[in-house]
């Protein structure tokens, strides 16, 4: 099974082809097959995602599940708590030197 995802270029969110659009639930996503390539390279050159790629995915009972650890983060979201990262134009951060 084949999925394909990409970035929502508004809010850079990960989405998932639904065989006609795009959802952010990986649950919605549809097996693309053989298809994939060529719907993400359409996809891009409308400007509807960025960065399209096509994944390796299982079966399952909740919907597809992919097959990688990299893209079953994807699919879960942030894992970091958005209150607690840094902010680059918050001017209460300070300069950072590395």
């Amino acid at each position: 099974m084949k999925l394909l995802l990409g970035n929502d270029l508004k809010t850079g969110a990960v989405v998932w082809w639904t065989g006609r659009d795009w959802s952010l639930h990986v649950e919605d996503a549809m097996d693309v097959g053989e298809h994939g390539e060529t719907i993400a390279r359409a996809e891009e050159a409308a400007c509807r995602v960025a960065g399209a790629a096509v994944i390796d995915a299982e079966p399952g009972e909740a919907g597809p599940r992919p097959a990688h650890i990299k893209d079953r983060i994807r699919a879960l979201g942030p894992t970091v708590r958005p209150d607690l990262t840094l902010k680059p134009a918050d001017p209460s951060v300070g300069s950072w030197v590395i």
